[in-house]
């Protein structure tokens, strides 16, 4: 009969209680409760406390990838446009169609330069 709390008793820990989260990658959810310690999965907002300084730190917007907010900050300096091309220097709009008249007003100097 064991009735030691120490080195004998550490000996009898094999079973998983956290796992990998799916959200945060870290080992930190919970298997019977389905919950993470870390960031709160399964709820539809992430985890944090404004006790933690630094744990917010580590979370923050800026700290990852932020594939989205990068497209809608470019976005947002052009002004949200949407289906039109950018602006030449001379503020014009450039299309396909204004492209095409400066092509057929240079072929016309070049034919009126080669009759003179």
């Amino acid at each position: 009969l064991d009735m030691t709390k120490g080195t004998t008793s550490f000996g009898k820990r094999k079973n998983k209680t956290h796992t990998l989260c799916r959200r945060c990658g870290r080992s930190s959810f919970h298997i019977q409760k389905s919950l993470c310690a870390q960031c709160g999965y399964p709820f539809a907002k992430t985890r944090h406390y404004n006790w933690s300084e630094k744990g917010r730190r580590r979370k923050a917007t800026g700290t990852g990838r932020m594939s989205h907010l990068k497209d809608v900050h470019r976005r947002f300096k052009n002004g949200f446009r949407e289906f039109t091309a950018a602006r030449t220097k001379a503020g014009k709009i450039a299309t396909k169609a204004s492209n095409v008249e400066k092509k057929e007003k240079r072929a016309k100097k070049v034919a009126a330069a080669a009759r003179n």
